[in-house]
């Protein structure tokens, strides 16, 4: 949630004829304003940090009343209508265009602007097109490309070694973004050292959007940290999620029927792969009519849930903002007599086509509306549906089979009158927030609901998941999910991911043990499929192909208590789990364009394998001050180089920073649920200061009792001189748990110890039995029952 932001006063600090100067707090930040022309300049000291209208490309046009009679050639002409095709877009209010231009000084690296198929540092657009800003479906779409996909967020993260700061362009209508970086690389190759320093260094942004007001918010940092607390305050945080939401999920266009289901689930037990949830697309409806079931392939619902229910197992369905124009079905009568569909320009309802046909699109922008469509989720509404159905909003950018661009037409009217291009990419990000209350509502307000949703904005962190589309089966799509995630998570849309294995087409066998890999190592887990795609449930490639499946999954459930831990962290804090190298190493400037390695919060650095037949992969380990290591191996790296390491089908580069304690789960269980009844293993990674830190957060895993009752459990281990203690982090949260630590493991341990002693508080001390390796300085204590809730610790003595 958001809150009310803090205000400062500000204080007049000098004024003349030409301008004003402003300072708020120490006084150490200030804000000049120029009269004429327009110009407002922030600064930090006395260094100019960012400058607005600085080529005096400030723009705006005044919605204007259309002329009272016009002539046939004034009426065709651009300023009131614009032809797209067979499209004809008329503007109520004519030309409506904002834009502004903005100077970010001594910045050569900006990110941001999510979606785009692209790499993580933004490219300079002069010899080409700007990024776009426009929520299109687009199938297949096109790689290492400027145009819009599903969603957009109008934040751009600028960063250089010493400051970290964000532009927020807070506009929903089609926006273009122009970059350019001074001096260019060319001109830096050309230019001798000795001039190149009195080249300014600068990132020059112009944002032009089709309508809406300027808002524009400058974050200034001045740590990457800081940044997302701020973006998190003024967008909201990322919604905590269920544990189950974590786990993998298995998804495909469309599993068949109940009995296709259930022999589904049944193949992960009888195959020991764990899994959570099990999806269904539009195919499980009664003609594609949303709230309904097919009555042949799926005549009994409720009972196919409670089935998965006994195995602590959860059913997705498909839930499309576009209602099938059926005058006899009832949900399309009350969605109609309530008024609660988009309108043409004429005033009628408008319609669309999409998957059921002709249909009217769901005005989400209409409170009333949300109130509506949230209570169609209510369990005495929607027959069939139980406690553990969650959803799936897709197609809601909105796509339109026969409509401009495959969307809605701009001059389609909302409600109050706003037309659509004033809105367009709000409109998925309207039906997830009407899903999502509709799911807490079910609840009574107890449980954390689950929506993914393919459309989105600044603020969808919020409501739930977002994955990246319609993507494919080949090695350029697995090797560009990388970037994709990364971009999403510095925007704030932490709870993300890539259909694994690529939506359309069959992947050789290799490519898709490496998707299951990779996608192992980021938020959302799913591998889904289209319907003309060959079954891929991951037992169908032969016993071997199986085994490295398993292994990638089974990983990703032993690593879910660092995962949430890191979600804790998000709903806090504002910090994504998945994070560029330079978040964690701001200084480090061969870090800036690096995006096919990331970390997993503070403590993981992966470099999944994206490219078919590798045999060796070079990891950079940033830090010349650090310690890596190799979480397979335990073999330690030293930090501020390159490192070229042997890779087979069955290797993951997963290192782990010295100064860190990661948690881990004993086992993989065969969900969430049986995961969280299993005792935690804890891996010590020692820094050069024989140090180490770390935090676990635990709860019920699915209610807002953590919220609402305080109901959670935050431990802090820290390592120090040779001993191992277990505090409380917060002051706050209680929660009754039985969890218990069972081992464990440190890394970095340079000698063999004569003896390890457990303390528990309120206990005598007790000798434990340990295993050192000496070839790789790492202490193993086993056998251990701790319970994380009680405070103890491990002294180890030499």
């Amino acid at each position: 949630m958001t809150g009310e932001l803090q205000c400062e006063q500000l204080r007049m600090e000098r004024q003349s004829k030409e301008s004003l100067t402003l300072s708020w707090a120490s006084g150490h930040h200030q804000v000049r304003v120029w009269h004429f022309p327009f110009r407002l300049e922030i600064l930090c000291g006395h260094e100019a940090l960012v400058t607005f209208n600085p080529k005096g490309k400030l723009w705006f046009e005044a919605l204007q009343d259309p002329p009272s009679e016009l002539q046939e050639e004034e009426h065709t002409s651009s300023l009131w209508t614009e032809t797209f095709r067979q499209f004809v877009d008329i503007k109520a209010n004519g030309p409506s265009s904002v834009g502004a231009d903005l100077c970010l000084h001594g910045f050569r690296h900006v990110y941001g602007l999510p979606e785009h198929s692209d790499n993580l540092q933004l490219k300079d657009t002069s010899d080409g097109e700007p990024y776009r800003l426009y929520n299109l479906d687009v199938f297949a779409y096109e790689l290492y490309s400027r145009l819009g996909l599903y969603g957009s967020v109008p934040l751009m993260v600028a960063h250089r070694p010493d400051r970290t700061l964000g532009v927020f362009w807070l506009n929903a209508s089609e926006t273009f973004v122009n970059i350019q970086y001074s001096p260019t690389d060319q001109q830096e190759d050309r230019t001798p050292p000795v001039k190149r320093r009195r080249t300014p260094t600068q990132t020059d942004v112009h944002w032009l959007s089709e309508s809406g007001v300027i808002d524009c918010t400058v974050l200034l940092g001045p740590t990457p940290q800081q940044l997302f607390a701020q973006y998190a305050q003024l967008t909201g945080y990322q919604a905590l999620p269920p544990l189950f939401a974590l786990g993998y999920h298995q998804c495909r266009w469309n599993y068949n029927d109940e009995a296709d289901v259930k022999e589904v689930d049944a193949g992960f037990d009888r195959h020991n792969i764990p899994y959570d949830v099990i999806w269904l697309d539009i195919e499980h409806t009664n003609g594609k009519r949303y709230f309904t079931w097919d009555p042949v392939l799926f005549p009994e619902p409720a009972s196919l849930q409670c089935h998965l229910e006994k195995k602590k197992r959860k059913l997705v369905i498909i839930n499309d903002p576009h209602i099938k124009v059926d005058y006899g079905w009832y949900l399309f009568c009350e969605a109609r007599d309530g008024g609660h569909f988009v309108k043409d320009r004429e005033g009628q309802m408008y319609r669309g086509s999409c998957w059921p046909g002709v249909s009217s699109y769901l005005d989400f922008s209409n409170p009333a509306t949300r109130a509506w469509y949230s209570r169609c989720f209510s369990l005495d509404k929607y027959k069939g549906s139980t406690p553990s159905l969650f959803v799936w909003n897709d197609m809601n950018e909105p796509s339109v089979f026969d409509g401009p661009e495959q969307t809605m037409p701009k001059d389609a009217v909302h409600h109050g009158g706003w037309e659509h291009r004033d809105m367009h990419n709000l409109y998925g990000f309207y039906q997830h927030m009407a899903t999502v209350e509709g799911l807490i509502t079910r609840s009574g307000g107890s449980e954390r609901p689950f929506v993914l949703s393919r459309s989105f904005f600044a603020g969808s962190q919020r409501l739930g998941a977002v994955w990246t589309g319609d993507n494919v089966a080949s090695w350029d799509y697995l090797k560009i999910s990388v970037p994709m995630v990364l971009s999403l998570s510095l925007a704030g849309i932490a709870f993300c991911g890539a259909d694994i294995g690529g939506f359309y087409g069959d992947p050789e066998p290799e490519l898709l043990v490496r998707w299951y890999q990779a996608a192992a190592l980021q938020p959302f887990f799913r591998g889904h499929s289209a319907k003309e795609t060959k079954r891929r449930e991951p037992w169908l490639f032969g016993q071997e192909i199986t085994a490295k499946i398993r292994t990638a999954i089974q990983q990703r459930y032993c690593l879910l208590p660092y995962w949430y831990t890191l979600f804790h962290l998000a709903h806090t804090s504002g910090l994504p789990p998945l994070r560029p190298l330079w978040v964690e190493f701001p200084t480090e400037q061969n870090t800036f364009t690096v995006d096919h390695e990331y970390m997993i919060g503070g403590a993981l650095l992966a470099c999944p394998v994206t490219e078919a037949g590798i045999q060796q992969v070079k990891v950079l380990l940033p830090g010349s001050a650090d310690i890596w290591y190799d979480v397979n191996s335990a073999k330690a790296y030293k930090g501020g180089r390159t490192v070229s390491l042997p890779v087979t089908l069955d290797t993951v580069p997963v290192f782990q920073r010295g100064g860190s304690v990661v948690c881990r789960s004993a086992g993989s269980g065969s969900c969430t649920a049986v995961l969280q009844q299993l005792p935690l293993s804890i891996t010590v990674a020692l820094n050069s200061q024989g140090c180490a830190d770390g935090e676990l957060y635990l709860d019920d895993g699915h209610s807002f009792k953590y919220r609402d009752r305080k109901a959670f459990c935050l431990r802090r281990f820290d390592m120090l001189s040779g001993r191992l203690l277990c505090r409380p982090a917060s002051s706050e949260g209680a929660f009754e748990c039985d969890t218990v630590i069972q081992s464990v493991t440190i890394m970095g341990v340079k000698s063999r110890p004569s003896t390890v002693t457990v303390h528990v508080s309120g206990a005598e001390d007790t000798s434990a039995t340990f295993e050192f390796t000496e070839t790789c300085c790492k202490l193993t204590v086993d056998s251990l029952e701790l319970r994380v809730a009680a405070d103890w610790e491990i002294r180890i003595t030499g």
